[in-house]
């Protein structure tokens, strides 16, 4: 763990991909959307990639690090759930499923501050033996362009705590959550219902986002991140000084 004043170093999962273009290439790649790592600096802290690796080596991963981001991307593979694909379901990444179910299972173990985004909520979500709705219809619209809609906290969570006020975020989802993991809590729903926000019961410092946080320009859900993995993870209400 950091100490006060340091720049905490917050590792993101990122995505594998067999065909990347760039200039005159044409190869295998392990990318990550720029606002990830902006967003991770923009809060204070320093963006470490983390492309898919040998689970095995995920805890002495964790261990180097001072938090944990797992990005949006794919859906989960419904195998990992229990459940029939469904044929809007996309294709398994499996590479991704492993890589960083072992990141999260490492962080939890280790009381490593986590933050799921998008697919990294959903996959905190089936760590934890929940499931996941296959399909859901008006949180995705237009392929490739990110909406808006209104999420609203619960009081009391960690969530509510950083962002206290109903806000509207970008958003570009077909899944969600089902059946919540274990030891998880919903912590903001949408206008209909749907759970836009999960986080740890307890002191641990865990927390999933259905949204794109770095898609917008509201840094506080990574600042109180990166709080936690500077000071260690204070209790609820002592959150208020996000100053780094």
């Amino acid at each position: 763990m950091t100490t006060t004043g340091r720049r905490p170093l917050i590792g993101v999962s990122t995505y594998l991909e067999s065909s990347t273009r760039w200039g005159a290439w044409d190869l295998p790649a392990a990318l990550l959307p720029a606002g990830y790592p902006r967003l991770v600096q923009r809060a204070g802290g320093i963006a470490a990639m983390l492309p898919p690796d040998d689970p095995a080596h995920a805890a002495a991963t964790v261990a180097r690090l001072d938090g944990v981001v797992i990005a949006g991307g794919p859906d989960v593979d419904p195998a990992r759930y229990g459940t029939e694909r469904d044929p809007r379901t996309g294709p398994p990444a499996e590479a991704r499923d492993a890589w960083e179910l072992a990141l999260i299972e490492a962080a939890l173990a280790s009381g490593t501050p986590l933050l799921g985004i998008c697919r990294g909520m959903q996959l905190l979500n089936v760590a934890l033996g929940g499931t996941l709705v296959q399909h859901i219809d008006g949180h995705a619209r237009t392929p490739g362009v990110f909406g808006h809609h209104s999420v609203k906290p619960v009081p009391g969570t960690r969530y509510e705590e950083a962002v206290p006020e109903e806000t509207s975020v970008p958003t570009f989802h077909h899944q969600a959550v089902d059946r919540l993991g274990r030891g998880l809590r919903p912590s903001a729903y949408a206008e209909d219902g749907t759970v836009e926000a999960v986080e740890a019961e307890g002191s641990a410092w865990v927390l999933g986002v259905q949204w794109h946080p770095e898609m917008g320009e509201d840094v506080r859900v990574m600042e109180a991140l990166v709080l936690s993995a500077r000071l260690g993870v204070p209790p609820l209400g002592e959150l208020e000084d996000k100053a780094p």
